[in-house]
């Protein structure tokens, strides 16, 4: 294999495990956009009730993350990625008949468990296929799948309930994540350092969390937590505001504005650095919430979009890319599991401290409280460079064979 051929992203390995994610990500987007419906207009249990069918997954979802690490460490990615995608689409499948609360909640533990897994799997299968000195623009690439998710994920089950039903909704989903289990069940995938032969039945806090990723993770839980007002009260805040019909473009204004800049940003992450593209997403995702809280417009309403699918767009991917590049090649599980341990906490926490905010000051000064918090986190980034440097990782390991 030539020099040039070692340095390719986009190979057909990572091409698949990109695809994987993203019907992953397109179920549990339409669903956390859907079921909330479900439950108030076809179970006909509260608003509360609704906002817990989302909280309860996340939950499982936070619990297991730690976990997920020292499992795919022990047993093989690939494998695991096989067995949680195959639970996670088979709990797809039984929305169709569930029509119990209870066991509605049920469930949604239950598959936030295989979701968390499958997740931390694909994240580290992509970091190891993804050439060393290319993995902020590789790593910015695969997270695209996710972001694509936040538009088509919404978009199918918004458009299938206004003009089918809800189990034709729940068959349709359940179908597209059997694709992504059936084109990773086909896939060829070499892995970095699996222990598979020799698993450790001990399990220290080592397993559960990597000491070198935290910093960057903690980091990332903050800006999730900025991020968590506008995935849970944009829609709530676009109608108080009668800007119902411009909110349903928002996430598409986020997703082109980030398919525009993220060959560019990942390119100069690696050759510039991090800081280079780090701090330029963060003041672009403050100004993206500083103008949600003045709107009055559909066109701010879909500016302020864009600026934040500029810059949160960008930051995620690079924060993923530092804390994977923090740590020991082996343990890109680990730092993948800690990362999203951290930023699924900070969703949680966001959705659940921010909704009494609104509550208690409106949704406009939501938005102006969460802009400033991100000078907080700008701050907090700086002081982690200034404690440690996490991006000397040694270039000369080889990529895997494919």
């Amino acid at each position: 294999m030539n020099q040039e051929e070692k340095q390719q992203i986009w190979t057909k390995s990572f091409i698949n495990i990109s695809l994987s994610n993203l019907f992953i990500f397109i179920a549990f987007y339409g669903l956390l956009t859907s079921l909330p419906i479900y439950v108030v207009d076809e179970l006909h249990r509260s608003k509360l009730d609704a906002g817990l069918i989302v909280t309860i997954f996340l939950l499982s979802a936070i619990i297991v993350r730690p976990f997920s690490g020292k499992l795919l460490e022990d047993y093989g990615k690939k494998r695991m990625l096989m067995i949680s995608l195959i639970f996670f689409t088979l709990c797809s499948f039984l929305y169709l008949w569930v029509e119990q609360y209870s066991l509605l909640l049920a469930l949604r533990f239950f598959q936030g468990m295989w979701f968390s897994i499958a997740t931390t799997a694909t994240g580290s299968i992509a970091a190891d296929l993804i050439p060393l000195k290319r993995r902020g623009e590789g790593l910015g690439y695969f997270v695209m799948s996710t972001n694509l998710a936040v538009v088509f994920g919404p978009l199918i089950a918004l458009s299938l309930i206004q003009v089918t039903s809800f189990s034709t909704l729940f068959l349709v989903l359940a179908l597209l994540i059997s694709v992504g289990l059936l084109i990773t069940a086909t896939s060829k995938i070499n892995e970095v350092g699996s222990t598979a032969t020799k698993a450790k039945k001990r399990i220290q806090l080592s397993d559960l969390l990597d000491q070198k990723a935290l910093p960057i993770a903690i980091i990332g839980s903050l800006v999730a937590l900025s991020y968590s007002s506008v995935l849970s009260f944009l829609s709530i805040y676009a109608q108080e505001l009668n800007l119902l019909d411009a909110a349903s473009f928002f996430f598409v204004v986020f997703a082109v504005v980030m398919l525009v800049a993220r060959p560019f940003s990942g390119r100069l992450f690696d050759t510039k650095g991090p800081h280079f593209i780090i701090y330029p997403a963060l003041v672009l995702f403050l100004i993206g919430l500083f103008l949600l809280s003045i709107t009055e417009s559909s066109f701010m309403l879909l500016l302020s979009g864009a600026f934040i699918g500029l810059g949160y767009g960008t930051v995620v991917p690079s924060l993923q890319t530092l804390a994977v590049q923090a740590t020991d090649r082996h343990r890109s599980g680990h730092a993948t599991a800690t990362f999203f341990t951290f930023f699924d906490s900070g969703l949680a926490l966001g959705s659940y401290v921010l909704g009494i905010v609104a509550t208690h000051l409106g949704y406009s000064t939501l938005y102006f409280i969460t802009s400033a918090f991100m000078i907080i986190v700008i701050v907090c980034y700086k002081l982690v460079l200034n404690r440690k440097e996490t991006t000397s990782i040694p270039l000369t390991e080889s990529k895997p064979s494919l």
